[in-house]
């Protein structure tokens, strides 16, 4: 195996656990919390593509920051949310949530 396969073994077993994480979870900070470990590993890839491949120099590092800037913006809001559905219900629970429809 070369290393970019193993970055992109890494970048996939991350992507995985994250998606399970937010499959399987239904409190709100923990699906935060995966969805972070799923962008994480998009940027693990974005490098190891740029690093490896010809002519891509400094383009995977450029949307790694975008999606570090993206991924700070997606807490922000977040979490915005959490604390407005925490201080109406007292729950964190993602089932509760679709008591803010409308």
């Amino acid at each position: 195996m070369s290393a970019v396969d193993w970055y992109l073994t890494l970048a996939t077993g991350l992507f995985c656990i994250g998606a399970y994480g937010v499959l399987a979870r239904r409190n709100v900070i923990l699906i935060v919390m995966s969805l972070e470990l799923m962008l994480n590993a998009v940027n693990i890839a974005l490098v190891a593509f740029a690093d490896f491949l010809p002519g891509a120099a400094g383009r995977g590092t450029f949307f790694a920051l975008f999606i570090i800037t993206l991924a700070a913006a997606e807490v922000t809001v977040g979490l915005a949310i959490v604390v407005a559905n925490y201080r109406y219900s007292r729950s964190v629970q993602a089932d509760e949530f679709s008591e803010m429809k409308g």
